[in-house]
């Protein structure tokens, strides 16, 4: 066939064939999918593994990659020190700002430079990127009932030890609150790097309880000492009284000064973000987005839910944004209200 016609035969079907590419819809393309593919997002937490965070971390990291566009492998790392101020200042200046790492801390330690804890702190609260929190919480003091402290009374009347794991921890604010408020004759031992560490104190008579005890972390992990009897709860601290507890008192009753309770409130409405996760700042909006999604999808996630009911663990998700709006209300306080608060969390001699 003479080239000619040939050129005659192919053109009208090439033309064809460039109008049904044209017709086919644009196949969509998604960015965070494409950046997260192949990529592993490190879950950093702030405390030594065997605590409270540190499990939470691992649950919540064992289904996050699946609910992220591209699914990306996930690993919890951990990074212990001063408290989890370590890795709170790490996430701020040094962690990538590319989304491949979140991380998890003491849910107080963002408190701190407005109060007035500002030594060794690195990090602007307002400018890191919240993803959530798994849990709102109820802090509790308990002791070895070895100790001869079995209530709230006896707290008030007798000397005791009370461990700590560094400033901004709730293990060290809590006490020392408690301590300036009521003139508790408490003395507090520092240095623990987490919960099952100070556990392991308590066991061995080294000091003789815990004040700022997460309530779902102790029955998680502790619960044989609970049941057993060897320790007793002699507080609650929160906003509002846990279900559990309804006989142990609670903090926020036990102050009738209006200006005191209202620093005592701006103090433990920690609380309201007991599980907390975020990324440094500067992550793209997408990238936050995405992870904010995937943690609300977690959240939701019926094999997520069933496995921290066999481990207790106490889900009342609050999502990204929300905490960010806490935040923001939170460092509006009343200067006075500030002061008073910024007053009763200062270690005296």
């Amino acid at each position: 066939m003479p080239a000619t016609w040939r050129l005659r035969l192919c053109a009208p079907l090439a033309a064809a064939a460039l109008l049904a590419a044209a017709l086919l819809p644009a196949r969509a393309t998604d960015p965070v999918a494409d950046f997260y593919a192949g990529k592993t997002l490190r879950v950093m937490v702030g405390f030594a593994p065997g605590g409270g965070y540190d499990l939470y971390a691992r649950t919540l990291g064992r289904y996050l990659g699946r609910h992220l566009p591209g699914e990306p492998s996930v690993v919890v790392q951990n990074m212990p020190g001063a408290g989890s101020l370590k890795v709170v200042n790490w996430l701020a200046n040094a962690a990538p700002r590319d989304g491949t790492v979140i991380a998890t801390f003491a849910r107080g330690i963002v408190f701190e430079p407005l109060l007035g804890h500002t030594e060794g702190t690195q990090f602007d609260a307002a400018r890191l990127n919240w993803i959530g929190s798994v849990s709102s919480e109820v802090s509790v003091c308990a002791l070895m009932t070895a100790s001869g402290i079995k209530t709230w009374p006896d707290m008030l009347a007798k000397p005791f030890k009370i461990g700590a794991s560094g400033a901004g921890a709730d293990s060290d604010i809590f006490p020392i609150v408690l301590r300036n408020l009521f003139h508790l004759p408490m003395k507090l031992v520092s240095g623990y790097q987490g919960g099952a560490e100070m556990v392991l104190a308590m066991q061995r008579h080294e000091i003789d309880g815990r004040c700022g005890w997460s309530w779902t972390s102790l029955v998680s992990r502790d619960k044989a000492m609970l049941d057993g009897r060897e320790i007793a709860v002699t507080l609650q601290i929160a906003l509002a009284r846990h279900e559990d507890l309804p006989d142990v008192p609670l903090v926020m009753d036990l102050v009738s000064d209006p200006q005191r309770l209202a620093a005592l409130k701006l103090i433990v409405s920690r609380q309201q973000i007991a599980r907390p996760f975020a990324a440094p700042p500067d992550v793209s909006a997408d990238r936050v987005a995405a992870l904010r999604r995937a943690f609300d999808a977690v959240m939701r996630d019926p094999e997520f839910l069933e496995e921290a009911r066999r481990l207790a663990l106490e889900v009342r998700p609050v999502g990204g944004a929300e905490v960010q709006r806490l935040f923001g209300e939170i460092y509006a306080s009343p200067p006075a209200v500030v002061k008073i608060a910024s007053e009763l969390i200062r270690e005296t001699p």
